[in-house]
């Protein structure tokens, strides 16, 4: 069932652990850099959410979190086009977006010398 965890603090395992289920975590801050520390006071950063009507303070946090994927005033859309993997110790690589299809690819870089002399990098 989902559920809302209220009253929590950075040191309860619900808070630090990924859940994956529907389940809300409720902390309280004093201001909007309190807020950004706390929610980047875990090892792991898949995603995360801004909710207000203040758009700036929206972006200026948005931009200051350890997160994969950062949604304001929304939560969970994410789209084919748009990488999607998570910072620290959420994921490794990205999935989808381009990021995603150049996980697939294999990349080399050969170089030719066309006059080779020595170079003496080793005098």
């Amino acid at each position: 069932m989902p559920t809302i965890m209220t009253n929590c603090t950075s040191d309860m395992r619900i808070v630090q652990e990924e859940v994956f289920g529907p389940v809300l975590t409720v902390e309280r801050f004093k201001d909007e850099d309190e807020a950004v520390r706390l929610a980047n006071d875990t090892i792991y950063g898949l995603a995360g959410a801004v909710f207000t009507t203040d758009i700036d303070k929206a972006e200026r946090a948005a931009a200051q979190l350890r997160m994969g994927t950062v949604w304001i005033n929304d939560f969970h859309p994410y789209f084919a086009q748009a990488p999607w993997g998570g910072y620290k110790q959420s994921g490794i690589g990205r999935e989808l977006g381009k990021p995603g299809l150049e996980e697939y690819t294999e990349t080399k870089h050969i170089f030719r010398n066309t006059k080779p002399e020595p170079i003496h990098w080793f005098k």
